[in-house]
Protein backbone atom coordinates (compact mmCIF):
# COMPACT_ATOMS: atom_id res chain seq x y z
CA UNK A 1 0.00 0.00 0.00
CA UNK A 2 1.40 3.37 -1.00
CA UNK A 3 1.81 6.23 1.47
CA UNK A 4 -1.10 8.08 -0.15
CA UNK A 5 -3.36 5.07 0.28
CA UNK A 6 -2.33 4.68 3.93
CA UNK A 7 -3.16 8.34 4.58
CA UNK A 8 -6.58 7.91 3.02
CA UNK A 9 -7.25 4.78 5.10
CA UNK A 10 -6.32 6.58 8.34
CA UNK A 11 -8.51 9.56 7.45
CA UNK A 12 -11.47 7.20 7.05
CA UNK A 13 -10.63 5.46 10.32
CA UNK A 14 -10.56 8.80 12.18
CA UNK A 15 -14.00 9.70 10.83
CA UNK A 16 -15.52 6.48 12.17
CA UNK A 17 -13.70 6.37 15.54
CA UNK A 18 -15.91 6.27 18.67
CA UNK A 19 -15.33 5.93 22.41
CA UNK A 20 -17.73 5.44 25.34
CA UNK A 21 -15.25 5.39 28.23
CA UNK A 22 -12.02 7.11 29.23
CA UNK A 23 -10.24 3.78 28.73
CA UNK A 24 -11.40 3.65 25.11
CA UNK A 25 -10.26 7.25 24.56
CA UNK A 26 -6.82 6.35 25.87
CA UNK A 27 -6.75 3.25 23.65
CA UNK A 28 -7.50 5.48 20.64
CA UNK A 29 -4.72 7.91 21.61
CA UNK A 30 -2.14 5.12 21.89
CA UNK A 31 -3.27 3.48 18.62
CA UNK A 32 -3.08 6.73 16.65
CA UNK A 33 -0.64 9.11 18.34
CA UNK A 34 1.36 6.88 20.69
CA UNK A 35 5.04 6.05 20.22
CA UNK A 36 4.10 3.14 17.97
CA UNK A 37 0.79 4.60 16.77
CA UNK A 38 -0.41 4.58 13.18
CA UNK A 39 0.14 8.33 12.63
CA UNK A 40 3.61 8.18 14.22
CA UNK A 41 4.60 5.25 12.01
CA UNK A 42 3.34 7.13 8.97
CA UNK A 43 5.65 10.05 9.76
CA UNK A 44 8.55 7.61 10.05
CA UNK A 45 7.73 6.28 6.57
CA UNK A 46 7.44 9.86 5.30
CA UNK A 47 11.16 10.36 6.01
CA UNK A 48 11.97 7.94 3.19
CA UNK A 49 9.91 9.81 0.57
CA UNK A 50 11.87 11.40 -2.25
CA UNK A 51 12.36 15.17 -2.08
CA UNK A 52 10.07 16.05 -4.98
CA UNK A 53 7.16 14.14 -3.40
CA UNK A 54 7.57 15.51 0.14
CA UNK A 55 6.11 18.93 -0.62
CA UNK A 56 2.91 17.42 -2.00
CA UNK A 57 2.49 14.90 0.83
CA UNK A 58 3.83 17.04 3.66
CA UNK A 59 0.78 19.29 3.89
CA UNK A 60 -1.56 16.30 3.86
CA UNK A 61 0.48 14.57 6.57
CA UNK A 62 0.19 17.63 8.83
CA UNK A 63 -3.55 17.79 8.18
CA UNK A 64 -3.81 14.12 9.16
CA UNK A 65 -2.02 14.69 12.46
CA UNK A 66 -4.20 17.72 13.23
CA UNK A 67 -7.30 15.68 12.44
CA UNK A 68 -6.15 12.92 14.81
CA UNK A 69 -5.58 15.47 17.61
CA UNK A 70 -8.99 17.06 16.98
CA UNK A 71 -10.70 13.67 17.00
CA UNK A 72 -9.00 12.78 20.29
CA UNK A 73 -10.22 16.01 21.92
CA UNK A 74 -13.73 15.40 20.58
CA UNK A 75 -13.80 11.89 22.05
CA UNK A 76 -12.56 13.22 25.42
CA UNK A 77 -15.26 15.88 25.49
CA UNK A 78 -17.93 13.35 24.59
CA UNK A 79 -16.95 10.99 27.42
CA UNK A 80 -16.75 13.82 29.98
CA UNK A 81 -20.14 15.20 28.94
CA UNK A 82 -21.85 11.83 29.24
CA UNK A 83 -20.59 11.28 32.80
CA UNK A 84 -19.22 8.05 34.28
CA UNK A 85 -20.29 4.83 32.63
CA UNK A 86 -22.40 2.31 34.46
CA UNK A 87 -20.26 0.27 36.81
CA UNK A 88 -17.59 2.98 37.05
CA UNK A 89 -15.69 3.31 40.34
CA UNK A 90 -16.71 6.98 40.52
CA UNK A 91 -19.93 7.31 42.52
CA UNK A 92 -21.45 10.75 41.95
CA UNK A 93 -23.93 10.20 44.78
CA UNK A 94 -21.15 9.80 47.39
CA UNK A 95 -20.91 12.60 49.98
CA UNK A 96 -18.22 15.25 49.56
CA UNK A 97 -14.98 15.07 51.51
CA UNK A 98 -15.65 16.71 54.87
CA UNK A 99 -12.47 15.85 56.80
CA UNK A 100 -10.24 18.94 57.27
CA UNK A 101 -6.92 18.86 55.46
CA UNK A 102 -3.69 19.44 57.37
CA UNK A 103 -1.25 22.28 56.84
CA UNK A 104 2.49 22.71 57.18
CA UNK A 105 3.77 23.42 60.69
CA UNK A 106 5.45 26.86 60.88
CA UNK A 107 8.66 25.33 62.26
CA UNK A 108 8.79 22.89 59.34
CA UNK A 109 8.22 25.74 56.88
CA UNK A 110 11.04 27.86 58.30
CA UNK A 111 13.46 24.93 58.65
CA UNK A 112 12.85 23.95 55.02
CA UNK A 113 13.41 27.55 53.92
CA UNK A 114 16.71 27.76 55.86
CA UNK A 115 17.85 24.49 54.28
CA UNK A 116 16.91 25.74 50.81
CA UNK A 117 18.83 29.03 51.25
CA UNK A 118 22.05 27.31 52.34
CA UNK A 119 21.60 24.64 49.69
CA UNK A 120 21.94 27.33 47.01
CA UNK A 121 25.55 27.96 48.09
CA UNK A 122 26.62 24.35 48.38
CA UNK A 123 25.74 23.35 51.94
CA UNK A 124 24.64 19.74 52.32
CA UNK A 125 22.41 18.45 55.16
CA UNK A 126 23.82 16.17 57.88
CA UNK A 127 21.89 14.27 60.54
CA UNK A 128 22.93 12.62 63.79
CA UNK A 129 21.49 10.87 66.87
CA UNK A 130 19.48 12.83 69.43
CA UNK A 131 20.93 10.77 72.29
CA UNK A 132 24.66 11.53 72.28
CA UNK A 133 27.75 10.39 74.17
CA UNK A 134 29.86 12.83 76.16
CA UNK A 135 32.63 12.91 73.56
CA UNK A 136 30.49 14.16 70.68
CA UNK A 137 28.27 16.45 72.75
CA UNK A 138 31.01 17.98 74.91
CA UNK A 139 34.54 16.54 74.88
CA UNK A 140 35.46 17.03 71.21
CA UNK A 141 34.07 20.59 71.37
CA UNK A 142 36.50 21.74 74.08
CA UNK A 143 34.16 21.10 77.02
CA UNK A 144 36.59 19.52 79.49
CA UNK A 145 34.95 17.53 82.36
CA UNK A 146 35.40 20.47 84.75
CA UNK A 147 34.98 23.21 82.13
CA UNK A 148 32.73 26.01 83.47
CA UNK A 149 31.13 26.29 80.03
CA UNK A 150 29.24 23.06 80.74
CA UNK A 151 27.18 25.09 83.17
CA UNK A 152 25.93 27.16 80.22
CA UNK A 153 23.78 24.23 79.12
CA UNK A 154 21.47 22.40 81.52
CA UNK A 155 21.48 18.85 80.26
CA UNK A 156 19.06 15.89 80.32
CA UNK A 157 21.34 12.95 81.13
CA UNK A 158 20.40 9.34 80.43
CA UNK A 159 20.32 7.46 83.72
CA UNK A 160 23.11 4.91 84.23
CA UNK A 161 25.07 6.03 81.17
CA UNK A 162 27.45 8.77 80.05
CA UNK A 163 25.00 9.73 77.32
CA UNK A 164 22.52 12.60 77.24
CA UNK A 165 19.91 14.23 75.03
CA UNK A 166 22.00 16.44 72.79
CA UNK A 167 22.12 20.07 73.84
CA UNK A 168 23.08 21.31 70.36
CA UNK A 169 23.50 19.92 66.87
CA UNK A 170 27.24 20.71 67.03
CA UNK A 171 27.55 17.03 67.90
CA UNK A 172 26.58 16.25 64.29
CA UNK A 173 29.40 18.51 63.07
CA UNK A 174 31.88 16.51 65.16
CA UNK A 175 30.69 13.29 63.55
CA UNK A 176 30.99 14.82 60.08
CA UNK A 177 34.53 16.05 60.72
CA UNK A 178 35.56 12.66 62.10
CA UNK A 179 34.26 10.80 59.05
CA UNK A 180 34.82 13.24 56.16
CA UNK A 181 37.94 14.82 54.72
CA UNK A 182 37.76 18.56 53.95
CA UNK A 183 36.41 20.46 52.17
CA UNK A 184 33.31 20.20 54.36
CA UNK A 185 30.28 22.44 53.89
CA UNK A 186 27.21 21.25 55.75
CA UNK A 187 24.29 22.30 57.93
CA UNK A 188 22.80 20.19 60.74
CA UNK A 189 19.10 20.85 61.42
CA UNK A 190 17.41 18.99 64.26
CA UNK A 191 15.80 18.91 67.70
CA UNK A 192 17.87 19.72 70.81
CA UNK A 193 17.07 19.51 74.51
CA UNK A 194 17.94 21.62 77.56
CA UNK A 195 16.58 21.46 81.07
CA UNK A 196 14.95 24.87 81.12
CA UNK A 197 11.68 26.15 82.54
CA UNK A 198 9.01 26.38 79.85
CA UNK A 199 7.82 29.93 79.24
CA UNK A 200 6.76 32.26 76.44
CA UNK A 201 10.45 32.73 75.50
CA UNK A 202 11.99 29.32 76.29
CA UNK A 203 11.27 25.61 76.02
CA UNK A 204 13.01 22.39 77.09
CA UNK A 205 12.94 21.14 73.48
CA UNK A 206 13.52 23.30 70.43
CA UNK A 207 15.10 23.22 66.97
CA UNK A 208 18.50 24.35 65.77
CA UNK A 209 20.27 24.66 62.45
CA UNK A 210 24.05 24.71 62.78
CA UNK A 211 26.46 25.20 59.91
CA UNK A 212 30.09 24.22 59.31
CA UNK A 213 32.58 25.07 56.60
CA UNK A 214 36.12 23.65 56.71
CA UNK A 215 38.68 24.05 53.93
CA UNK A 216 42.07 25.59 53.26
CA UNK A 217 42.21 29.32 53.86
CA UNK A 218 38.69 29.84 55.24
CA UNK A 219 38.41 33.34 56.71
CA UNK A 220 36.18 35.33 59.06
CA UNK A 221 35.26 37.52 56.08
CA UNK A 222 33.72 34.47 54.36
CA UNK A 223 31.73 33.76 57.53
CA UNK A 224 30.32 37.28 57.57
CA UNK A 225 29.52 37.16 53.86
CA UNK A 226 27.73 33.83 54.22
CA UNK A 227 25.58 35.04 57.11
CA UNK A 228 24.82 38.34 55.38
CA UNK A 229 23.62 36.39 52.32
CA UNK A 230 21.49 34.13 54.52
CA UNK A 231 19.89 37.02 56.41
CA UNK A 232 19.01 38.95 53.27
CA UNK A 233 17.59 35.79 51.67
CA UNK A 234 15.35 35.16 54.66
CA UNK A 235 14.28 38.68 55.62
CA UNK A 236 14.86 40.86 52.57
CA UNK A 237 17.65 42.90 51.02
CA UNK A 238 17.08 45.87 53.33
CA UNK A 239 18.30 44.15 56.50
CA UNK A 240 21.87 44.42 57.73
CA UNK A 241 23.87 42.43 60.27
CA UNK A 242 26.42 43.28 62.90
CA UNK A 243 28.73 41.03 64.93
CA UNK A 244 29.50 41.43 68.61
CA UNK A 245 32.42 39.64 70.33
CA UNK A 246 31.26 36.66 72.37
CA UNK A 247 32.50 33.35 73.76
CA UNK A 248 31.88 29.73 72.78
CA UNK A 249 34.25 26.89 73.77
CA UNK A 250 34.42 25.51 70.23
CA UNK A 251 35.08 28.71 68.23
CA UNK A 252 37.79 31.38 68.47
CA UNK A 253 37.16 34.19 67.80
CA UNK A 254 33.43 34.00 68.52
CA UNK A 255 30.60 36.43 67.84
CA UNK A 256 26.90 36.99 68.33
CA UNK A 257 25.07 38.06 65.18
CA UNK A 258 22.44 40.79 65.35
CA UNK A 259 20.09 41.73 62.51
CA UNK A 260 18.47 45.10 61.98
CA UNK A 261 14.88 44.63 63.12
CA UNK A 262 12.78 43.58 60.13
CA UNK A 263 9.59 44.58 61.91
CA UNK A 264 10.32 48.23 62.68
CA UNK A 265 13.09 48.75 60.13
CA UNK A 266 15.55 49.62 62.89
CA UNK A 267 13.44 52.45 64.31
CA UNK A 268 12.77 50.59 67.57
CA UNK A 269 9.84 48.46 68.75
CA UNK A 270 8.93 46.03 71.52
CA UNK A 271 10.33 43.07 69.54
CA UNK A 272 13.83 44.57 69.38
CA UNK A 273 13.42 46.21 72.81
CA UNK A 274 13.60 49.60 71.07
CA UNK A 275 17.25 49.01 70.12
CA UNK A 276 16.68 48.50 66.39
CA UNK A 277 18.57 45.16 66.53
CA UNK A 278 17.59 41.55 67.27
CA UNK A 279 19.99 38.71 68.03
CA UNK A 280 19.58 35.79 65.61
CA UNK A 281 22.56 33.44 66.05
CA UNK A 282 26.07 32.75 67.32
CA UNK A 283 29.11 32.02 65.18
CA UNK A 284 32.90 31.98 65.00
CA UNK A 285 36.01 30.41 63.55
CA UNK A 286 36.37 26.73 64.49
CA UNK A 287 38.91 26.43 67.32
CA UNK A 288 42.08 24.67 66.09
CA UNK A 289 41.82 22.30 69.07
CA UNK A 290 38.39 21.16 67.86
CA UNK A 291 39.79 20.44 64.39
CA UNK A 292 42.60 18.42 65.98
CA UNK A 293 40.14 16.52 68.19
CA UNK A 294 38.30 15.46 65.03
CA UNK A 295 41.41 14.36 63.14
CA UNK A 296 41.80 17.45 60.93
CA UNK A 297 45.19 19.19 60.75
CA UNK A 298 44.64 22.78 62.00
CA UNK A 299 47.90 23.88 60.36
CA UNK A 300 46.48 22.97 56.95
CA UNK A 301 42.76 23.70 57.38
CA UNK A 302 40.58 26.34 58.99
CA UNK A 303 36.84 26.74 59.20
CA UNK A 304 33.83 28.59 60.54
CA UNK A 305 30.68 27.48 62.32
CA UNK A 306 27.35 29.09 63.18
CA UNK A 307 24.13 28.09 64.92
CA UNK A 308 20.62 29.48 65.15
CA UNK A 309 17.32 28.58 66.79
CA UNK A 310 14.59 27.85 64.26
CA UNK A 311 11.91 29.06 66.68
CA UNK A 312 13.73 32.38 66.96
CA UNK A 313 13.77 32.85 63.18
CA UNK A 314 10.13 31.76 62.95
CA UNK A 315 9.17 34.22 65.67
CA UNK A 316 10.66 37.09 63.65
CA UNK A 317 8.91 35.94 60.47
CA UNK A 318 5.48 35.13 61.86
CA UNK A 319 5.60 37.41 64.95
CA UNK A 320 4.25 34.71 67.26
CA UNK A 321 4.54 36.18 70.78
CA UNK A 322 4.60 32.88 72.72
CA UNK A 323 6.89 29.95 71.80
CA UNK A 324 4.52 27.53 73.55
CA UNK A 325 1.99 28.00 70.77
CA UNK A 326 4.27 26.01 68.44
CA UNK A 327 3.90 22.94 70.67
CA UNK A 328 0.24 23.03 71.74
CA UNK A 329 -1.08 21.66 68.41
CA UNK A 330 -4.06 23.97 68.47
CA UNK A 331 -5.68 23.47 65.06
CA UNK A 332 -6.93 27.07 65.05
CA UNK A 333 -3.30 28.20 65.27
CA UNK A 334 -1.81 25.69 62.82
CA UNK A 335 -4.50 26.27 60.17
CA UNK A 336 -3.05 29.73 59.58
CA UNK A 337 0.14 28.34 58.09
CA UNK A 338 1.10 26.82 54.78
CA UNK A 339 4.21 26.81 52.62
CA UNK A 340 2.79 29.79 50.73
CA UNK A 341 2.63 32.00 53.84
CA UNK A 342 6.40 32.48 54.06
CA UNK A 343 7.32 36.13 53.74
CA UNK A 344 10.81 36.97 52.48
Amino acid sequence: MSLTERIAALEAELESATARTAEEVEKFRVAMLGRNGAVTELFEAFKQVAGEEKRALGQRMNQLKQAAQARLEALKSGVEASGPAKGSALDMSAPALTEPLGSHHPISIVRARITEVFGRIGFTVSQGPEIEDDHHNFGALNFAPDHPARDMQDTFFVEGDDRALRTHTSSVQVRVMESTRPPIRTISPGRVYRNEAISARAHCMFHQVEGLYVDKGVSFAELKGTLDYFTKSMFGSDVTIRMRPSYFPFTEPSAEVDMSCSICGGAGCNICKHSGWVEIMGCGMVDPAVLANCGIDPDEYSGFAFGMGVERIAQLIYRVPDLRMYWENDVRFLDQFSAATFRS
